[in-house]
């Protein structure tokens, strides 16, 4: 407790301000938050003027982001035939059809994305109650329902990012990690506010993105200036 105490002091005391910076000013006090021996996640979220109990105004989907996000992820792939030896080529940790479905409702999720074919989706359908409130139900909308199945898989080996907004209309994603150079993480961030910028609904009027924060595992936001 005293360890984190004295930590916590001397994040406070790099911090010369709360209000909203230009992004890679931000990016640089967050830096100065890297003071433990891991390597943190670095994580953005951005509330939006949305109305997340309209369904033509959800706000979700999926980028690549430029430099990936410092984690390899485990890819579980829902499919048969061709597909299912494409989806091994390609990298996926865990392929199968009935099987996989059948383990997974026995309570087993030790991967990171599902993505799944179309014609899978009838044994799929059954599994949103264990998939859903974790994130991880195949969706055409997020492009993890695809028959693009080796090109889907490589691109969340390669540091894809899935999100939708949550009850608050907040966007949630991880950007990267800590140590990652400085451009690294501008470069990540930006491309991930360019795209989440171009999803804004028809529906929405005023202003859309109300507030961005950047955060770590173990630091305080820093709020990013619009």
């Amino acid at each position: 407790m005293a360890r984190t105490t004295k930590r916590m002091k001397a994040m406070n005391a790099a911090t010369k301000t709360s209000e909203p910076l230009p992004l890679s000013d931000a990016v640089t006090q967050l830096k100065k938050y890297d003071t433990t021996k891991f390597n943190q996640s670095v994580e953005i979220a951005i509330r939006l003027g949305i109305d997340p109990k309209q369904a033509d105004q959800i706000v979700r989907g999926s980028v690549v982001l430029p430099h990936g996000i410092g984690k390899t992820l485990r890819v579980c792939v829902i499919t048969k035939g061709d597909k299912a030896s494409e989806a091994t080529e390609a990298g996926a940790d865990f392929v199968g059809d009935a099987d996989l479905v059948d383990k997974i409702k026995g309570g087993w999720i030790d991967f990171d994305v599902c993505i799944a074919t179309p014609d899978m989706m009838g044994l799929v359908g059954p599994l949103g109650k264990v998939l859903g409130p974790r994130g991880l139900m195949p969706s055409p909308r997020a492009g993890t329902v695809t028959m693009e199945v080796a090109k889907t898989v490589k691109e969340y080996k390669a540091g894809k990012v899935e999100f939708r907004n949550d009850k608050g209309g907040v966007v949630h994603a991880i950007a990267g990690k800590i140590k990652f150079e400085q451009q690294q993480l501008v470069d990540n961030l930006e491309a991930f506010l360019q795209f989440v910028n171009n999803l804004k609904p028809a529906a929405v009027k005023g202003q859309y993105i109300k507030s961005i924060t950047i955060s770590a595992t173990m630091s305080p936001g820093v709020k990013v200036a619009l």
